[in-house]
Parts: C-alpha cells; sequence; structure tokens
C-alpha cells in the first residue's frame, strides 16, 4: 500500500525546493546559506533541517526528482498497461518538459558550483540513447559507446545551449531539428 504524503509536507518541500531553485539563480550554490534558504522559503532552520540533512542533501534530493521527471516524461502506460517510449514518435514530450521547468534547468546549468549536475543529466541521456542507436548502415564498423556518448553529449549540449540561450527558439523546431538530427544518426528509427 502506497503512504501518502501530508499536504502540508509536501507544500513546505515546495517551498523549500522552489526557495533553493531561486538562489542558485542567483548566486554560486557554495555561498547560499540555509538562513537564506529558510529566509526564503518562509520556514524555519529545523524545518529544512527536518527535511534535508545539509544544503548538499536538498542539492542531491532537488536534482534527483527533476532529474527523475526528465527520464520518465519520456514513457507512458499505454492502454494494455505496457510502457509505451514516447522517443519513437516524438521528442515534443522532453521539449515541454524542459520549457516547463526552464527555470530549474537554467540556474543548475548556469551555476558553476554544481558540475555534478550536468553529469548526472548526461549519464541519464546515454541510458536512453544506448537502448535506441542502431548499428546498422551509417553506424555499423563504429563502436556503439562511442555513437552514444557522442550522440547523449551533443544532445545535451543542444538541450544546455537552449536553455542558456533563454529558448532563442521554439520548442517545436527544435523539437523537429534534434529528431532529424537523431534520424539521421540512427539513434531513432
Amino acid at each position: 500500500m502506497e503512504v501518502k504524503t501530508d499536504r502540508r509536507i509536501a507544500k513546505t518541500r515546495e517551498a523549500i525546493f522552489q526557495a533553493f531553485i531561486s538562489l542558485i539563480g542567483e548566486k554560486n550554490f557554495e555561498s547560499i546559506t540555509i538562513n537564506e534558504i529558510a529566509d526564503r522559503a518562509n520556514v524555519n532552520r529545523g524545518t529544512i533541517y527536518f527535511h534535508y540533512s545539509d544544503k548538499y542533501d536538498l542539492l542531491d534530493k532537488c536534482m534527483e526528482e527533476y532529474l527523475s521527471k526528465m527520464s520518465t516524461v519520456s514513457t507512458a502506460t499505454g492502454q494494455d498497461g505496457e510502457t509505451v517510449d514516447l522517443l519513437e514518435s516524438s521528442l515534443m514530450p522532453i521539449i515541454r518538459y524542459f520549457q516547463e521547468h526552464h527555470a530549474f534547468y537554467l540556474s543548475m546549468l548556469s551555476n558553476q558550483g554544481i558540475p555534478s549536475f550536468r553529469k548526472r543529466m548526461l549519464e541519464i541521456v546515454t541510458a536512453s540513447i544506448a537502448t535506441h542507436v542502431d548499428m546498422e548502415d551509417q553506424n555499423q564498423g563504429y563502436s556503439k559507446e562511442l555513437v552514444t556518448q557522442f550522440m547523449a553529449s551533443a544532445f545535451v549540449g543542444v538541450i544546455e545551449w537552449w536553455i542558456l540561450s533563454e529558448m532563442s527558439q521554439p520548442p517545436e523546431e527544435i523539437s523537429t531539428q534534434l529528431w532529424g538530427l537523431l534520424k539521421r544518426n540512427q539513434v531513432i528509427r
């Protein structure tokens, strides 16, 4: 049986997350204090320590939640209960996800104190691409690991550029262009 989280606890955690994310957008992670997070979230220090052991734990949980959502947004459950990989039809759900959570990804990717975020994001994308890459035809003769790393780095690099450039191109264009590049390089069929 699934245990439900009390709404007050969920609201408090969300307030802490939002305060933390806004502070990361303003200053280097290392200079952020628990007091600043508490003030911004309108809670006391003890409340933060009740939910998180320190700001590093808060950072880890924040990254875990958003990156987990990122990886699940590309799948859905079909009518028969089977998992459907949305990457077989469109990148639009994941591009929309990045658009909806722009503030978080902008803060995490632009903050020099958090290099581990990009690394973890790249690991998730690499795992996904590894399951999709087709090693026949034009990829034949290349190392699957090399092709996977190349395409994952390119995908994360394009998303990072798009987010840091304040989404200078419409999501539909990014989705279409990335889809074409992934298809051309046999990552998707």
